[in-house]
């Protein structure tokens, strides 16, 4: 079934015996396969009959993919953290002979791409920090030597923070920036640099970095031009519930107007090593609840990922009865975030015999995919994708 599909009505739950008053008359949509408004996510967020929530997630996960339970065999590239802005959300970010800084050559990341290849990845994700210095010439060559080399991984790379920073730094417009990244070698987008679509939140946590409407215009042009993305949304900060929800209400929007989102991947903000180290980060069911009613209110996306880096993979395992389809990928290493916090080790790997056995557990099926959603058959070190 594709995204924003009918669906029947078939809830297990009658919404008549659902305790918490507010919830009925979001089953009874549930039920009808109708679109909820932002009342309805307020009451989502607001209920304590948490396992209605997951309930009601489920119902619209299995709708949409039955039984199945997808990931993938990729990993992360960070080719830099050095970057101009100082967001204080961020512990990833550092300024030129700072302690931790450093910047990747290319040879390194051609390295780090050729032992994805030889795993048998199918995907590299490649994002960084904003770099003061380094011309726009320098990821095209990146994208073009990684395509020449390994033309089998699909090169998903640059969130949108990136792209205008590129604009800025070639004097050329999003769309040509685009164009560019396409011709050397660029496969889709990532969804990060999102964090919350609001002025008030952006400007106390973000200052100096792209807006949302902004981050949604790239991502309108990008969809334009035949290049898919994700969508995430950072949440446990400083944000209400009721930005959360207009956030996905956006995103909601563009993806009617311009279709191209592949994946809404919420975002637990873990505060450890960050200026907003004294706020204590979202709690697990918060977790589970931002998860089930991401899968709620976007009927038009296809796929709801926990990202298993931030939530866990524990959680993310749970996740897959609150409305979860994905659970990302095996990963490798990956800089941005430390779960546990401060200066800890970045290599954060999954083996995919151990994924799909959690998924299993959950009671679903494991599906490989690769970057667009195809199913990846393998044989010994041989794959392919369905048509």
């Amino acid at each position: 079934m594709t995204a924003d599909a009918t669906i029947a009505p078939t809830l297990s739950l009658n919404p008549a015996t659902i305790a918490d008053l507010a919830l009925r008359p979001v089953a009874e949509k549930v039920a009808q396969g109708a679109r909820l408004d932002f009342a309805d996510g307020m009451a989502l967020f607001a209920t304590r009959d948490i396992f209605t929530l997951g309930a009601l997630a489920d119902h619209v996960r299995r709708q949409m993919h039955g039984q199945v339970a997808y990931y993938n065999i990729n990993r992360h590239i960070n080719y830099t953290n050095i970057c101009a802005l100082s967001c204080k959300f961020c512990e990833f970010q550092r300024k030129r002979g700072e302690a931790g800084a450093y910047e990747l050559t290319h040879e390194d990341v051609l390295k780090a791409a050729g032992a994805a290849d030889q795993a048998g990845a199918t995907e590299v994700h490649i994002v960084g920090g904003l770099h003061p210095w380094l011309p726009f010439e320098w990821y095209l060559q990146m994208l073009r030597a990684i395509r020449q080399q390994y033309p089998r991984l699909h090169l998903k790379c640059f969130t949108a923070i990136e792209l205008n920073h590129f604009s800025k730094i070639a004097k050329l417009s999003i769309r040509e920036v685009l164009l560019a990244l396409q011709e050397a070698g660029l496969g889709s987008l990532p969804g990060g640099g999102a964090e919350v679509f609001d002025d008030r939140v952006h400007d106390e946590v973000f200052k100096g970095k792209l807006r949302g409407d902004g981050w949604l215009e790239i991502h309108r042009i990008a969809h334009e031009l035949g290049i898919k993305s994700n969508a995430t949304l950072l949440y446990g900060h400083v944000e209400s519930r009721a930005e959360r929800i207009q956030h996905l209400l956006k995103l909601r929007e563009l993806q009617d107007q311009a279709p191209g989102f592949q994946t809404i991947i919420p975002l637990s903000f873990i505060p450890d090593g960050s200026e907003l180290g004294y706020l204590p980060g979202p709690t697990g069911l918060e977790d589970l609840k931002m998860l089930a009613i991401s899968r709620l209110m976007l009927p038009n996306f296809a796929h709801v990922k926990a990202f298993w880096i931030m939530q866990s993979m524990k959680l993310a395992q749970v996740s897959l009865q609150w409305g979860v389809d994905d659970l990302d990928g095996t990963v490798v290493w990956y800089d941005i975030t430390k779960r546990e916090g401060g200066q800890g080790n970045t290599h954060q790997e999954y083996q995919v015999e151990d994924i799909r056995r959690l998924i299993v557990e959950a009671g679903f099926l494991p599906v490989e995919r690769d970057t667009l959603y195809r199913r990846v058959h393998r044989d010994g070190a041989r794959w392919w994708v369905d048509a």
